[in-house]
């Protein structure tokens, strides 16, 4: 299966506290495709500096961040840059917290426990495209 040129040559920011869940998702990410360019932040001040610089197309955001949280990030990145595509990521995963991610303007919410069984490459390419 091939990958369209955008999905190959992707920018993405993962916005995670927990460094061993950055690092995890990173390699899953770039067995997607090796040259998609992936930087990480672990707070909101963080995620908002690296989306200025990288201008990411895919954000993965946690919703629960030191300082800002990941509702407050989608909505400041969605006003700047409404074609970024966030896919929420959280261990909380609730009918609550899909309403509010979904309304910051999140383009798909994920829980943690269940990211091994979803095959990334079609879901990185179902929302890219």
């Amino acid at each position: 299966m091939g990958f369209p040129e955008k999905v190959l040559n992707l920018k993405a920011l993962i916005v995670e506290d927990n460094a061993f869940f950055r690092e995890m998702l990173k390699e899953k990410l770039q067995t997607v495709s090796s040259s998609m360019v992936i930087d990480e932040a672990a707070e909101g001040k963080e995620a908002l500096e690296k989306v200025e610089a990288l201008k990411p197309e895919l954000v993965f955001m946690d919703i629960r961040l030191p300082g800002e949280n990941g509702l407050q990030l989608t909505q400041k990145i969605k006003a700047k840059y409404p074609n970024t595509k966030i896919i929420f990521l959280t261990s909380y995963d609730s009918l609550e917290y899909r309403n509010a991610a979904i309304q910051s303007g999140a383009s798909c919410y994920i829980s943690k426990d269940s990211l091994h069984c979803i095959q990334l490459e079609k879901l990185v390419k179902s929302i890219v495209e």
